[in-house]
Order: structure tokens, then C-alpha cells, then sequence
């Protein structure tokens, strides 16, 4: 990737839903995973069966998370966004960061690191070559969690 390149963003608009409220009236932190994972999902599905879609149809796992909460996000009627890249990619994890937001407003950000994984086998695998392309697509080295 050249210095010069501008890499791709997807955002996904992600409802607020009442029962994700806490007893203070923000949203509460386990409600972060829901969303991170509903972003995620839309984000993955981009990845056409032929681009490789095995990331999803032949398995993936999650291999950790990191979410730092920067300020409340309270009950709305609109969607916040979630704005998502790749900061990381190895042969076998790829690493997808977020900003939860609303413009400039950050609310969280954060990071998920998943592996591909073969449950047929029960061991994980390596990403294919069509996985590694639609990765790329989006990889900014900007961590977003720290």
C-alpha cells in the first residue's frame, strides 16, 4: 500500500434500542459489544461469495476486544454510526477498529481482532487470498482503541 492511498471506511448506522439503557439512562458498556458485532456483521457481508465469503461461511472466531468509553451516549431516536477499518492484517488475524460517533462526537472506540476458523477441523486457519484482497481494501494502520 503506498503512502498515498486512500483507503476505504464503512460505516454502518446502528439503532439505539430502549432495553440497551442503563439503570443511569446511558447506554450500558455490554450494549457496545451488540453494536460492534451488528456493525461488523454488515461490514463483513460486504465480502461477496466471490471475494471469498468463507470468512463467514466456513467459520471465524473472535479472539479479543478493547472498547474505551469517551463519553455517554444516551437514548436517541437516531442511529449512531460506526465507523470501521482494518488496522491491523496477518495471515491469520485481522484486526477491525471502530469509532462509534456522531460527526466529530466520539463516543467509543475500540477493536476486534478475529481469526478465521475451521469448525470442521476445530483448529483455525490461515485467510485466503480473496479474504487478505477484501481486507485490504479497508487497512489503515490507526488504532482506534488506544
Amino acid at each position: 500500500m503506498g503512502a498515498d492511498t486512500a483507503m476505504a471506511r464503512h460505516s454502518y448506522y446502528c439503532p439505539i434500542r430502549w432495553s440497551d439503557m442503563d439503570v443511569y439512562g446511558i447506554v450500558n458498556n455490554v450494549s457496545y459489544l451488540r453494536y460492534l458485532e451488528e456493525a461488523r456483521v454488515d461490514f463483513i457481508f460486504r465480502m461477496a461469495p466471490t471475494e471469498g465469503d468463507a470468512f463467514f461461511r466456513d467459520g471465524s472466531v473472535v479472539v479479543e476486544h478493547a472498547i474505551r468509553y469517551r463519553r455517554q451516549l444516551v437514548h436517541r431516536h437516531e442511529p449512531v454510526e460506526i465507523e470501521m477499518w482494518v488496522s491491523d492484517l496477518q495471515s491469520a488475524t485481522v484486526a477491525i477498529d471502530y469509532a462509534v460517533k456522531d460527526g466529530d462526537t466520539v463516543y467509543a472506540t475500540a477493536s476486534t481482532v478475529m481469526a478465521p476458523f475451521d469448525y470442521a477441523a476445530g483448529r483455525p486457519r490461515r485467510l485466503t487470498d480473496e479474504e487478505i484482497r477484501f481486507f485490504e481494501k479497508y487497512a489503515d494502520g490507526t488504532p482506534a482503541a488506544g
